[in-house]
Formats: C-alpha cells, sequence, structure tokens
C-alpha cells in the first residue's frame, strides 16, 4: 500500500492567474456552444426501404426536429415525388387504431409500396396494416412483412470488414463419428456412438500441453491440435486509494505483458486418425510465433495451412502442413526490413475451389490485394496504384468481384474513404463513390442500388442513391442544412495542406477558430495530438462540435495534424515511425503550423501549446523535450512515457523485438532532463490500458534533474483521465494560464 503515498502526496492545487470560476465559466459556455450547435443541423437522416417485386425506391427523411416525410424515387429516371398522401394516411390510420397520428411524423416499418399502385403495406403500433390510396382507408393486414432487411443509416457500412471465412475448428469430426478432448493435457479423442476415448498423446502437461482449437480434416482422417508451453505472466498493481465502498485503499492486480516479456506460442500438432498416431512436423518454418492465425484444410484434405506472424513483425508466411507425412512448405512469405503492420493490413480470404487465396500486401510501397495459387506460390495483383486498399467490405463468389473501400482517390485528399468495385482478375476496377469526401455505404439487398452518404469537415453530409454496378448517379436523396449553425457565427474548420520535413511530401490537418473569432486579434496555438502508427487520426467527416472546438472556444486556434509515422499513406510514409516514436511526425508538425501561419497573422507562433492522451501523453512530452524551442506549454494525460512500460503487442509493433537499445532513445525518461516548457502531467490512479507507473517513471527523471512540473493524478480515474470532469477543467486551465492570459516565461 506504501505505493500509494507519493501520488497522494502530489495532489496539491495548482497556482493560477485565471480565477477558476471564470475557466469553469468559460468551459461550460464551450459545452453549450456544442450542444447547441449539434440542434442547429437538420441532419439528412435517409431511412430506405428497398424496393421489392418491381416497387420504387422509397426512404424516409427528416425534415425538422421530430418530423419526417416518406418519398418514393423512380429508379429509371430518378424522379422523386410523395410516396403517399402523408395527411390521409395519418387520418385514415388513427380511426382504425384509435390513436393520435401525426402527418408529419407517421410511424412508418416495413413499408412496401406496390409497383401497380395498389394498396401501400406496412407495421405501425406493433400490428401489421393496408392502406388503399384510392378508398382511402386503413385496413389490418397479416401479409407477413418483407425479407428486405431494414438497416439503420448510421450501421451503413460500419464494422463490417469481411475478413475472410473463420478459423475452421470444431470439436467433433465431420464424419460425426469421434469428439475431439483434452484430458489431463493430453488428447484424446471419443467415439460419439459410445465407448472408451483413445488417447492420442501421453506426454502433456501443465507446463505444456495440448489444447484446442481443433481442426479436422474435411475427409475425418487427420486432425490438428495445439501444443504450447506455458509462461509466467507479468503483473502490475494498481491502488486505488478512495474506493467508493470502503475507507481503506484497494490493492487490483491485473496481467499485463510487456515488450520482451515470454509469450504463449502456441504451435500445430498432426494426428493421423487411421494409425491414432502422431506425425512429427518440424516448426522450422513458424518457430518464434508472435501469432498462427487463419488456419484452415485443403479442401481436399491434403494440406492444412495458417498465416505465421513471426514475433518482431518482420515476417509474415503462410505455411502448409502435409496431412500425410507432416512435411512444410512456404506458400507465400512477406518480409519488412521495418514492420509488417498485421493488425491492420492483413487479410486473408481463401477459395477452397481454386485452391487460391486473397492476399493483402504493402510489397509495392501501398496497401493491396493479390491472387495467390496455393499449389504453386503463384502472385497475381488484383488491384495497384499510388492508394490503398483500406477494407475488403464483401467477396462475391458468385460474380467474382470484391466490393473494396479505398484511401486515396487522385486528386482528393488520400485519407477520404471511398468505394469500388474489381473483379478477381484485376479487371473492370470501378469506383462507386466519385464525389470529394470521405464516404459510407449501403447496399441494397439485392446489391444493385446502394445510398452514398459523404460529407467533409467543410461539407455538411450528402445522401446520393447510385446504381452498385457501376456507382451511377440515380438522384441525390437529402442534403444536410446547417444554415442555422452558420448565422451564429459558426465556421466550419478549414483544411490545409503543407509540405512535410522533406519539403516534397503533402501533410493534411485542420485548424478550428473560437466562434467569436475576431480576424483582428492574435490567438495562441493549441495542437491536439495523437500520433500512434496504428492509424490517421485528424477528422474527415463533418461535424458540428467536438472536443477540439471546445478547446477553441476557450480562446485558441486548434490545430490536428498528421505527419509522418502515422497509417495509411504509403508504407515509406508509415515507416518513419519504426523504432522512432519520439518523432511523433513533429518535424512535419512544426513545418507545417509554420506555413499556415504564415498566411494567418491571428495564429501567434510566439504561444504554441499541445496536448494529448496515451500515446498522445507520450508525445506531447516529446514535443517538449524535442522541440522546447516551438513547443511552449503541454498538457500530457496517461501517457507511455517510455515504450517498454506498456503493453507488449501496441509496442513490439512499432518498436520491434526483442527489446533494444531503441527503446531507451526513444524514452521521455531518458531526455527529462531537456524540458523547458511548461508541463502538466495526468494519469488516472486505475489505469488499465497504461501502467500508471510509466507517467511516475518519468516524474522520477524531471525530480532528478530539478525540472519544475507540475503532475496532477485522478483518483478512481481509468485511462483518460484528462476527459473526466476535474481532468478536463485542470487541463483548461493550465493552458488558459500559461498561454492564453500570460506569455510564456
Amino acid at each position: 500500500m506504501k505505493f500509494a503515498l507519493p501520488l497522494l502526496a502530489c495532489l496539491a492545487l495548482l497556482p493560477t492567474t485565471a480565477p477558476a470560476q471564470n475557466v469553469r465559466s468559460e468551459m461550460e459556455r464551450a459545452d453549450r456552444c456544442g450542444r447547441e450547435a449539434a440542434k442547429l443541423v437538420i441532419q439528412p437522416d435517409v431511412r430506405p426501404y428497398w424496393p421489392t417485386a418491381g416497387g420504387p425506391f422509397v426512404y424516409r427523411i427528416t425534415t425538422a426536429p421530430a418530423q419526417h416525410e416518406y418519398r418514393q424515387v423512380n429508379l429509371q429516371t430518378g424522379e422523386k415525388s410523395p410516396a403517399f398522401d402523408r395527411a390521409a394516411l395519418a387520418k385514415a390510420l388513427a380511426a382504425v387504431a384509435t390513436k393520435d397520428v401525426g402527418a408529419e411524423n407517421l410511424p412508418l416499418d416495413d413499408l412496401q409500396l406496390p409497383a401497380d399502385g395498389g394498396a401501400i403495406r406496412f407495421r405501425a403500433f406493433g400490428k401489421g396494416w393496408a392502406f388503399t390510396p384510392a378508398d382511402p382507408r386503413v385496413v389490418p393486414d397479416d401479409t407477413p412483412p418483407s425479407p428486405t432487411p431494414l438497416m439503420p443509416p448510421d450501421a451503413a457500412m460500419r464494422g463490417t470488414r469481411d475478413h475472410g471465412p473463420p478459423d475452421q475448428s470444431a470439436d467433433r469430426s465431420p464424419d460425426g463419428k469421434w469428439q475431439a478432448a483434452i484430458r489431463d493435457h493430453n488428447l484424446a479423442i471419443v467415439p460419439t456412438a459410445g465407448g472408451e476415448p483413445t488417447a492420442l498423446t501421453t506426454d502433456g502437461t501443465a507446463a505444456d500441453g495440448y489444447s484446442p482449437p481443433f481442426h479436422w480434416a474435411p475427409n475425418s482422417t487427420k486432425l490438428i491440435a495445439w501444443r504450447a508451453k506455458e509462461v509466467e505472466t507479468r503483473q502490475i498493481h494498481l491502488v486505488q486509494s478512495s474506493p467508493p465502498d470502503q475507507v481503506q485503499p484497494k490493492l487490483l492486480t491485473i496481467d499485463y505483458p510487456k515488450p520482451g516479456d515470454p509469450i504463449r506460442q502456441p504451435k500445430p500438432r498432426l494426428f493421423d486418425l487411421a494409425t491414432k498416431r502422431q506425425l512429427p512436423v518440424a516448426d522450422t518454418l513458424f518457430d518464434t510465433p508472435w501469432e498462427l492465425s487463419h488456419a484452415a484444410w485443403a479442401a481436399d484434405s491434403t494440406e492444412f495451412s495458417f498465416v505465421y506472424n513471426q514475433r518482431g513483425h518482420q515476417l509474415l508466411r503462410i505455411v502448409a502442413i502435409s496431412g500425410d507425412t507432416g512435411t512444410t512448405r512456404t506458400i507465400l512469405e512477406e518480409r519488412s526490413e521495418t514492420f509488417i503492420d498485421y493488425s491492420q493490413k492483413t487479410y486473408l480470404h481463401r477459395l477452397p475451389q481454386t485452391r487460391s487465396l486473397i492476399w493483402a500486401s504493402e510489397r509495392s510501397g501501398t496497401n493491396h490485394l493479390y491472387r495467390v495459387n496455393e499449389v504453386s506460390g503463384e502472385i497475381t495483383p488484383i488491384t495497384t496504384g499510388d492508394w490503398n486498399v483500406r477494407e475488403v467490405v464483401r467477396v462475391d463468389e458468385d460474380q467474382q468481384r470484391l466490393l473494396l473501400k479505398i484511401n486515396g482517390q487522385p486528386g482528393s485528399d488520400p485519407y477520404y474513404e471511398q468505394f469500388a468495385w474489381v473483379n478477381f482478375d484485376g479487371s473492370h476496377f470501378t469506383r462507386l463513390t466519385p464525389a470529394d469526401g470521405t464516404h459510407r455505404i449501403e447496399l441494397s439487398p439485392d446489391k444493385k442500388w446502394l445510398i452514398d452518404t459523404w460529407s467533409r469537415v467543410d461539407q455538411a453530409p450528402v445522401v446520393e442513391l447510385r446504381r452498385a454496378t457501376d456507382g451511377t448517379l440515380i438522384t441525390e436523396l437529402a442534403r444536410a442544412d446547417d444554415a442555422a449553425l452558420r448565422r451564429q457565427g459558426w465556421q466550419c474548420p478549414e483544411r490545409f495542406v503543407a509540405k512535410g520535413r522533406d519539403g516534397q511530401t503533402d501533410i493534411y490537418g485542420i485548424i478550428l477558430r473560437p466562434s467569436n473569432f475576431d480576424p483582428a486579434k492574435k490567438y495562441p496555438v493549441v495542437e491536439q495530438i495523437y500520433a500512434g502508427p496504428h492509424n490517421f487520426f485528424v477528422p474527415k467527416a463533418f461535424f458540428a462540435h467536438n472536443h477540439m472546438r471546445s478547446m477553441a472556444e476557450l480562446g485558441f486556434i486548434v490545430v490536428s495534424i498528421d505527419g509522418m509515422g502515422t497509417n495509411w499513406r504509403s508504407k515509406k510514409f508509415h515507416d518513419v515511425c519504426w523504432k522512432n516514436l519520439a518523432d511523433s511526425g513533429f518535424p512535419d508538425r512544426v513545418a507545417w503550423i509554420k506555413a499556415a501561419a504564415a498566411t494567418r497573422p491571428e495564429m501567434d507562433l510566439t504561444r504554441v501549446g499541445i496536448f494529448g492522451g496515451s500515446a498522445g501523453g507520450q508525445s506531447t512530452l516529446a514535443g517538449l523535450l524535442h522541440h522546447g524551442d516551438f513547443y511552449h506549454v503541454g498538457v500530457a494525460d496517461c501517457g507511455c512515457h517510455d515504450n517498454r512500460m506498456d503493453k507488449i503487442w501496441w509496442n513490439e509493433a512499432w518498436m520491434g523485438w526483442p527489446v533494444d537499445a531503441s527503446y531507451a532513445a526513444n524514452s521521455n525518461v531518458t531526455h527529462a532532463a531537456k524540458l523547458t516548457g511548461r508541463l502538466l502531467l495526468i494519469v488516472g490512479e486505475l489505469d488499465h490500458n497504461v501502467d500508471p507507473a510509466s507517467t511516475a517513471q518519468v516524474i522520477a527523471a524531471l525530480e532528478k534533474a530539478g525540472k519544475d512540473f507540475d503532475y496532477l493524478p485522478i483518483m478512481n480515474s481509468d485511462h483518460g483521465a484528462a476527459e473526466s470532469p476535474y481532468g478536463s477543467y485542470r487541463r483548461a486551465q493550465f493552458l488558459i494560464r500559461h498561454l492564453r492570459d500570460q506569455a510564456p516565461q
């Protein structure tokens, strides 16, 4: 329990020149601005009712708060018209349902408009109804609802990434005769018809045993199980100093492996059911796994294959094991001198009938798809170009084509998400979403039509109906109305592009100004930073308000930038982060901010601040340590300040394995003595994501170097403590005090 005492001893109020009540009042005003901003935008809330039996396309659209109407579209001409007489339907429905029904907010579900102009069917108040416009009257209707699913508009193509068929694993053999089981750490098979189990192994122990998942060959003659030596998992201890249910502190212990720690490494073991014996399999081709995944048998039971991700993430290999002999071979191999982005870009979809697979790789310098012959290993490109395949949304094996989410349309922001079809052989690449913005789509159940919703930070959402085969525009369905918001003085974020450190590469970011912005004044510049290599982070879609705008409302110009080392540009752009997380893209960020300020005199570069959490907290402090001549004030929340202290997977992904001198070279602890600016460190005492000791260790280094800084632990808070009400208040107070209300010292 003694660990908690230093944390509590540092919990002291920061001195301030800005009265606390003023800061809270300004934050409350910013929050009010946010709440009002959202209300002032009429969003294009479109709910489709896809046509059946040749009927028209019908959609419901929000026209005002709590009001909507129903429209239909002639799919041949694109002509729009009211789907029916709303007032007549409302009156007729109210008469039979004996409920109040408003024409402006009809509660209709499973809506079906026939092609012949007959009865309109729908559900309301939990019952089925039919409305005949010619009468007009509503009668009960028991016709089963259309099988066409209704997808909420905000679910369109979100979380639908196709990862290919799941690993083929099951306890029972395909012929139904055997059940695989683990008995005392050994593998056994049990006759499903009854009888004694047969032990296939006897050498398993608690320290080195066999385990599921089980993979049966399709002909039930072979079985794969896994064996792994157990390892001791590192644990960290958190002290909850002020638990709400008792006076005394609590000690919490969680499993938390860190870079360089031993990991459990399951490997496949092959068994022949005819002889009831194990066939030896040499692990030469997969000797040091981080992970073995995408495991499956060939349809003819000749081979079992999987993806081997070697620890250190510089080698990916598709390995095949002969079902008859246990010999191994390499189907395909990817190597990198830096890292392979396995968490975002590994993709495999098997095509069993042709013994081929679809595979993603950055071997060309950008992420693309390849067709791989599993027998010969021959690799044929499916997509090529100076852009990235972001996701495989749909694999249409009948039509031999892929629906892709892509980044990087020529002449546009390379981060915008767009969609395209391409055939398995790479032919007929067809972009479906041409508008200059970032997109999400919803396909009709018959895959003939799609709804495309697109926007930019400076363009409110637009919803279009397009032909799904080639992207031909049928009609614009709706467009968000932000006029009321703009009348209140709201300014959309400004998109800005400048050259990075090399003088050639375009760096993208946005600039946000307060709603009471005065171009005659000069404003401190505050950068919100998150430079995690797993993604990019500058918003691309429209937003009326977010946390960056809340910060701007406190009297700052706020910027957000994606520098080199972040994801979804080229492999070369991404590789800057390799064993180099302290870089955080700062040479690009500084160049970008200076370029913006050169033509925007309101940006005062004598007062530049920075804030971020987690990896952004690490970068915030790195900015002060390595670029203290530019960044003057920083608030670092829950930072992973030394990558040896943080979780294993994230840090080994970008810093490599084994742990080497680069970890120390990138640590904020190592460079703590370089601090020159104003620093506030925030940490949640119950942070399960980043070990709070990482912040404690950088504090120790700062104290040893005799540096002035401020420290704020947030009691009972987990990761992201600066987003708590008190944490966000103290962060705002610190930035206001040192950037807005007094000049840097």
